[in-house]
């Protein structure tokens, strides 16, 4: 009992050291400056989104109340890894403690499966729109576009906390070295000295469950999207309805393609810089382009951001 508690101790009072994406004392700036230009886009990018869809009643509508969670979600997520990165970037430490690791770790799942359930009822919204468009307001109504959204933060909620309950089984040496720049279930796996075997096969299973389900309600409604536009007769309708998707189609393939280079890298290579990469493209690069998509590929959305400027620019 002693010692299971001194090895609980030890653990509890772990400190881990977040290598980064450079040793190199050259590279810190630039890494600096890029990271903090691309943070600030992001942040600012997100926020008009939101801001456009909050103050033009044109806007609000189902598609438009989701799309602004998902631009809250990316502001959530690159908020959780990149400042942090930045601090140590600027204090010339690498230093995380074992609580803010996993509570880096929590919030990372809990927000990456938060965008891939809103993709997955962004493209029901979709599907929806096009295959039902009758009974478009009656089927996705206010009370059902909040309770999904509500619904999909509860489980991730749960989902990250039964996660992170079982990463706590694993045992680390302290000042363990995680090769990146964020804590992440993976990277815990990396570094954990004993307990992994159980601990991994239950987590890739819940990941696996929670992956493959959203993906396949993705394909489904697509499915259903594309026999439907198969049977208009119009190629004006088809062309008008199918536009509707284009900016959901490309945060998908940029979401999953990301998410699946992470994936793929550390499971076929053993290079961290690689995997490091792939990483930011997933939790940095996505969020940042996100906004852009979405404004550039939509009419309403660019209107929406017209007006916003113009009556910042006339003042009250």
């Amino acid at each position: 009992m002693h010692q299971l508690l001194e090895v609980e101790n030890c653990t509890s009072e772990s400190e881990f050291l977040l290598l980064g994406l450079s040793d190199d004392p050259e590279v810190q700036p630039i890494l600096f400056g890029l990271f903090l230009s691309m943070y600030l886009v992001t942040v600012l990018g997100n926020l008009l989104i939101i801001l456009a869809v909050s103050s033009d009643s044109h806007l609000h509508t189902p598609m438009y109340f989701f799309l602004s969670n998902l631009s809250l979600v990316d502001i959530c997520f690159i908020s959780n890894t990149v400042p942090k990165m930045l601090v140590n970037i600027q204090a010339e430490k690498k230093g995380i403690s074992y609580i803010e690791c996993l509570t880096q770790a929590y919030f990372l799942n809990t927000f990456a499966g938060m965008e891939n359930f809103l993709l997955t009822i962004m493209a029901y919204d979709r599907f929806v729109a096009i295959c039902h468009p009758l009974n478009y307001t009656v089927i996705m109504n206010s009370l059902l576009c909040v309770l999904l959204v509500l619904l999909s933060w509860l489980l991730m909620f749960w989902v990250s906390l039964m996660d992170i309950l079982l990463v706590k089984r694993l045992t680390f040496s302290t000042s363990a070295e995680i090769p990146h720049f964020f804590c992440g279930m993976a990277q815990l796996f990396q570094v954990a000295t004993s307990g992994t075997l159980f601990t991994n096969i239950v987590l890739y299973v819940g990941t696996t469950v929670l992956g493959v389900f959203p993906m396949t309600g993705i394909l489904f409604s697509y499915f259903q999207i594309v026999s439907s536009l198969l049977k208009m007769s119009s190629s004006v309708g088809k062309y008008k309805a199918f536009s509707t998707c284009g900016s959901h189609l490309c945060v998908v393939a940029l979401f999953y393609g990301t998410g699946l280079g992470v994936y793929l890298s550390s499971a076929v290579t053993i290079s961290s810089q690689r995997t490091m990469i792939a990483s930011v493209m997933y939790t940095v690069v996505t969020p940042m382009l996100n906004p852009f998509i979405y404004s550039l590929r939509n009419k309403d959305v660019k209107g929406a951001l017209g007006r916003l400027f113009s009556r910042a620019a006339s003042g009250p």
